[in-house]
């Protein structure tokens, strides 16, 4: 086990200490003493050990080396030192000590903060201050900063402004925004290497595309993203880069692209998450100069395959261009695989990453990196060398407030037995007993059974909106397949025309369904998977967002959030959270807005759930019939994943809800949690918190 530098000269002085004891001292001071001693008298005995000290340090200087009389030699006062700002650092030291803060006191940029009880001085004074203290070893200890903050706050960018942006393919130059041409500058200005952080919906694609196209002397480009979103970026690129030929882009998916995508001529390779690690010598052979991995936050472990293919991958490229609305969905340590694609030696490695910013310590089972330290100077690190960051409120005025409001489902609603009832009990009570390493297993557990009680109360919930006055369209998310198909079953009986996408809608398939969605009249609901549609897609149609069920990360949700809360939403944007009390959501909805605060701390959030008005639902109908027998009809006369009969929108003059319109989407929603497609299917095996969420979400209750 590693010890740390303060720990090592603890146990030395320790070690000191017993062998002084061990040993008989027959020396004149001891002498003198003994005299004292004797003599009785307390001031006699402090004038002699005086005058005896004074005759043997005749040069004795407060703050000279040898100054082990001025400190009691059992005892190390450590020190750590780390940014609050990019201009200032503290200092927080293990216990009072007075040559220390005469020290401090001899700083011209002291600040002593009254709130902490800490002092503070300029990052100009840090050398001075490390001078000064160096005396005082080695019963002062100071950690200093680590030699990567320094370089970050040494380091010299070109500055923003001064970049001509001509280079960049006219028809996406003219097409940025004035805060997308600043995100594109500073790409620019870190050499192609960076994070771009912007909300969800706020155009990470087209600075992207910029920053490639203002370097496409080093292509080819290779783009990786989820396998839904291949086809949007092919779309994408046609539209922006028209001087790129189609026969010039390549989308990998299978071996038999592999010719394509070794051929010279290809300038543009796209490729899924999972693709990475099937094909990973096909494109590292490929060399490519440019890449642009989008939803990186999927990168959150550093031993999974996708991880150590990308590494071996991007190792010789030259720009790396990452887009994340969420770059950690829950803690800090997510953010290390993503910094060292973008800076692969500037933190040495994970473990000294974690013990500085993960409070990272190591158990029986090894590093423990699930904590938060220093979460200013890693903000500061991020803002000045990693990643630019821009929320809706700071650029988009003109985009309405999205409000949040938590709606504690009706007690009488939920499909309580006795049994549920004794389970929930029992879950809830082996949640809060197991260890910290055994509490992601019990609360899954608790999670899954939560989503069928809660059935009833959502689907009863879901007619009550249905029947709010002044409805427009609204979506719904949740996690489990039982809950898609109550929430569908629910909307056919209302006859009401929804949409469906679920992780094995086809990718082609998704594009359409959201194209009805946003143009048809007809269609109201979009009824959609938490980890399956909760990113890619632009749902600005619809002014409601309904939560049915929740997810242990925040990141998640509020993804699933900005599917209506982005660019092109010309309405408020309402977002609800169906809790029920005395189930899962009781614990997973203070943990959630306890891992939104670390974000906030690190400046990768400014979203809130603590600021969600509490609502409570109406009980007043009898729920015997929330579920009624839908028949059964040929699912070959409706659109795939509607139920919306083919050719009915063509018009939208008429807006009836009449019996023709409907069907059983509950078999359609059977038929598409078959796992047909393979990307669809291991897209997210390689998370770590996430990894069974498709093993959940298909989980027969």
């Amino acid at each position: 086990m590693s010890c740390t530098k303060e720990e090592i000269e603890r146990k030395r002085l320790a070690a000191l200490k017993k062998r002084q004891n061990n040993c008989s001292i027959s020396s004149p001071q001891k002498k003198c003493i003994r005299m004292s001693t004797q003599a009785g008298s307390p001031s006699a005995e402090r004038e002699t050990i005086k005058v005896d000290f004074l005759s043997s340090n005749s040069n004795f200087h407060p703050y000279a080396r040898n100054v082990s009389s001025t400190f009691d030699n059992t005892k190390v006062v450590t020190a750590t030192l780390y940014l609050i700002c990019g201009d200032r650092f503290e200092v927080n030291p293990s216990e009072f000590c007075t040559p220390l803060i005469n020290i401090f006191k001899k700083l011209p940029s002291k600040i002593f903060d009254f709130s902490t009880k800490l002092w503070n001085f300029s990052i100009d004074d840090y050398n001075e201050l490390m001078k000064l203290v160096a005396p005082l070893a080695p019963y002062v200890v100071i950690g200093a900063l680590p030699s990567y903050v320094l370089k970050v706050l040494q380091s010299d960018h070109i500055n923003p402004d001064s970049i001509d942006l001509t280079p960049i393919e006219a028809t996406l130059r003219h097409k940025l925004m004035p805060f997308q041409e600043d995100g594109v500058r500073f790409g620019i200005s870190r050499r192609g290497r960076c994070m771009i952080a912007d909300d969800m919906g706020l155009g990470k694609t087209f600075q992207a595309l910029a920053i490639a196209s203002y370097y496409r002397h080093n292509w080819p480009l290779l783009i990786v993203t989820t396998s839904s979103m291949r086809d949007t970026w092919q779309s994408k690129i046609h539209e922006l880069l028209p001087s790129l030929p189609m026969m010039n882009i390549a989308t990998l998916t299978t071996g038999k692209d592999a010719q394509l995508v070794a051929d010279r001529q290809t300038e543009v390779v796209i490729v899924s998450y999972k693709i990475t690690s099937m094909h990973t010598d096909l494109l590292k052979n490929k060399k490519f100069g440019v890449v642009i991995i989008d939803e990186s936050h999927y990168l959150k472990s550093h031993k999974a395959q996708c991880t150590i293919a990308l590494n071996n991958i991007t190792r010789g490229s030259d720009r790396i261009i990452l887009l994340s609305g969420t770059p950690a969905l829950s803690r800090p340590s997510e953010l290390y695989t993503q910094l060292a694609l973008i800076e692969p030696k500037l933190f040495g490695s994970y473990t000294e990453y974690g013990k500085r910013y993960c409070a990272g310590k190591q158990t029986n089972f090894g590093w423990d990196m699930s904590g938060q330290s220093n979460l200013a100077e890693l903000q500061v690190i991020l803002q000045k060398r990693f990643l630019i960051r821009r929320t809706k409120e700071q650029v988009l005025t003109k985009l309405e407030a999205k409000t949040r409001e938590t709606v504690i489902l009706d007690d009488s609603l939920l499909q309580y037995s006795k049994e549920d009832e004794h389970n929930l009990s029992d879950m809830a009570q082996v949640y809060g007993s197991s260890r910290a390493s055994d509490r992601h297993a019990a609360l899954l557990t608790f999670f899954s059974q939560t989503a069928k009680v809660k059935i009833p109360a959502i689907c009863k919930y879901i007619k009550q909106v249905l029947r709010e006055d002044g409805l427009r369209k609204f979506l719904v998310f949740a996690h489990h397949r039982n809950v898609i198909e109550a929430v569908c079953s629910v909307l056919d009986e209302e006859r009401t025309h929804y949409i469906c996408i679920v992780g094995a809608t086809p990718t082609h398939t998704r594009a359409e369904l959201v194209e009805k969605f946003q143009h048809s009249a007809t269609c109201v609901c979009g009824v959609l998977s938490l980890t399956a549609a909760g990113a890619g897609l632009t749902l600005t149609a619809a002014d409601l967002v309904i939560f049915a069920e929740l997810h242990w990360n925040p990141g998640i949700l509020t993804q699933a959030e900005a599917r209506a809360h982005r660019i092109g939403q010309s309405r408020g944007v309402r977002v609800r959270y169906l809790l029920a009390t005395a189930t899962a959501d009781q614990h997973m909805w203070p943990l959630l807005r306890q891992k939104l605060a670390v974000l906030n701390d690190v400046g990768l959030s400014k979203d809130s759930f603590s600021d969600a008005v509490t609502k409570h639902q109406e009980s007043k109908n009898s729920i015997t019939q929330y579920l009624s027998p839908s028949s059964v009809k040929n699912r070959n006369d409706y659109i795939p994943g509607t139920n919306i009969l083919k050719g009915t929108l063509k018009s939208d003059g008429n807006h009836s809800r009449d019996t023709e319109h409907a069907t059983d989407n509950s078999s359609l929603c059977g038929e598409a949690v078959k796992r047909d497609n393979c990307d669809n299917i291991c897209e997210q095996s390689f998370l770590e918190d996430d990894e069974d969420d498709e093993l959940l979400a298909n989980l027969d209750l």
